[in-house]
């Protein structure tokens, strides 16, 4: 059974910085394609980053030069490190996997989600 736990959400300040975990279970996140994606209230989900086998990655424009996804293979965890956040970045994220390898941006390509964790960036 695949399980995806996300951790690491909270409340920050405009202009700092939170580390997004995602410990994966049931799979083994260097040979599947992992995502982040991110839902703020009243809105659709949206495309984050996406990180292939191939360490191949994918960002949203709007998070281009501020957040970094990695991955740590010994702990089958995905990591995304974001920076210089802003208010517009409040949002639900969801760590999502894929069965295939390559990495893709639609979230209807992903097969496994986790729970969710919030983040919040007051102004």
């Amino acid at each position: 059974q695949v399980q995806l736990v996300e951790s690491g959400g909270g409340l920050v300040q405009a202009g700092g910085s939170l580390r997004l975990s995602c410990a994966a279970s049931g799979l083994t996140s260097s040979t599947n394609a992992m995502a982040w994606f991110r839902q703020a209230p009243g809105k659709e989900r949206e495309f984050v980053v996406a990180i292939g086998w191939s360490i191949t990655t994918y960002y949203a424009d709007s998070v281009k030069g501020r957040f970094t996804i990695s991955r740590d293979n010994a702990k089958n965890t995905v990591y995304l490190q974001m920076n210089s956040l802003k208010p517009e970045d409040t949002a639900v994220y969801y760590c999502a996997a894929r069965r295939g390898g390559v990495a893709r941006v639609g979230g209807g390509q992903y097969d496994y989600w986790g729970q969710g964790t919030q983040v919040t960036v007051s102004s």
